[in-house]
């Protein structure tokens, strides 16, 4: 089904091999009082507990990886809210090369704070106002740098289906995979790997209401854009889906759905408080999904992928405060 598409499950195959003993093999959880509450078996891909805290560094380190001696003597050059920043800063960093990444000047400080641990030079814009697509390609020309983008590059796609890969190895027979939506890198990679392991398997993707430029592109046939989203799942402020990115996710995901802010709020609270796990807002929109009813029927078994961690403690108390419950 995948041969004629740019990423095959053969690439999500050869990425796995190149990250093995490099990028954490993550946990799957279980948690009985999760499956009670959606009356499903629930099974959890942490991508907290990736390196960075998030899923980009497969991605990312499978992309770098690639490069020749010669590029990654000038340094590579990225643009990314954040989790895709650290990413490329610490595979940077692993294969002995530098980094400058270009940020949202309204990134969450504990991103920033952690791009720069890793030896990156950061450089700000307004993401309200500025494209960073041409802003970052203009830095990398200026500078000679190679450019790694969030999730327009096949290997970074392919890097980002191992973790679907994974799920489907430790848990088996599922029904439904649930994964977040921004730019599309990491669903077009999961539905890569479950399609190809797995045809029978639903793909369904989770955008914030405010950010749901995939849901109305997918509708629509075409690339749709809408206005830079206002949401607390800043990771998933995409504006428009990749072009690379919807070429595959039009013919393999099934479905996407939409949470609010508030729905987000819930899911980060409930896997803090009953899973023990502290999930960053963008990596809560599958959790939520499911625990708000977004599903028209919530399928035997079904995975979820959990993209990332990077929460400062202060930041994630005020989000969780004052969540009603609803238990």
């Amino acid at each position: 089904m995948t041969n004629a598409l740019p990423v095959t499950l053969d690439d999500v195959h050869d990425a796995a091999a190149r990250l093995k003993g490099v990028a954490h093999r993550t946990p799957v959880l279980r948690s009985r009082t999760l499956d009670a509450l959606v009356g499903a078996e629930v099974f959890l891909k942490c991508e907290n507990f990736q390196r960075i805290g998030a899923f980009k560094f497969r991605g990312a380190y499978n992309a770098v990886s690639r490069l020749s001696p010669a590029q990654l003597s000038r340094g590579i050059a990225a643009y990314s809210s954040g989790n895709h920043a650290q990413a490329v800063a610490l595979a940077a960093r692993e294969l002995g090369s530098t980094a400058v990444i270009l940020m949202p000047e309204d990134t969450p400080r504990s991103k920033m704070d952690a791009t720069a641990g890793y030896g990156a030079e950061v450089v700000t814009y307004d993401r309200y106002s500025g494209d960073r697509v041409a802003i970052g390609e203009a830095l990398a020309a200026e500078r000679g740098l190679a450019l790694i983008p969030p999730y327009e590059h096949p290997h970074v796609i392919a890097g980002q289906g191992t973790a679907a890969l994974e799920l489907v190895e430790e848990a088996g027979e599922l029904d439904a995979v649930l994964v977040p939506v921004g730019g599309g890198g990491l669903i077009a990679g999961s539905a890569t790997a479950a399609k190809g392991l797995r045809p029978g398997m639903r793909v369904i993707g989770v955008e914030p209401e405010a950010g749901d430029d995939t849901k109305r592109s997918l509708a629509a046939g075409k690339r749709v854009s809408i206005p830079v989203p206002r949401t607390i799942a800043d990771g998933q402020a995409a504006d428009i889906p990749g072009e690379l990115t919807f070429s595959i996710n039009e013919r393999l995901v099934d479905e996407i759905v939409l949470v609010s802010d508030d729905q987000i709020r819930e899911a980060m609270r409930l896997a803090f408080e009953r899973l023990k796990i502290v999930i960053e807002p963008s990596g809560a929109t599958p959790l939520a999904a499911l625990l708000a009813g977004r599903l028209e029927r919530v399928p035997p078994r079904i995975g979820l992928i959990v993209s990332g961690g990077n929460i400062g403690a202060r930041r994630f108390a005020e989000l969780c405060a004052d969540t009603p419950t609803g238990r």
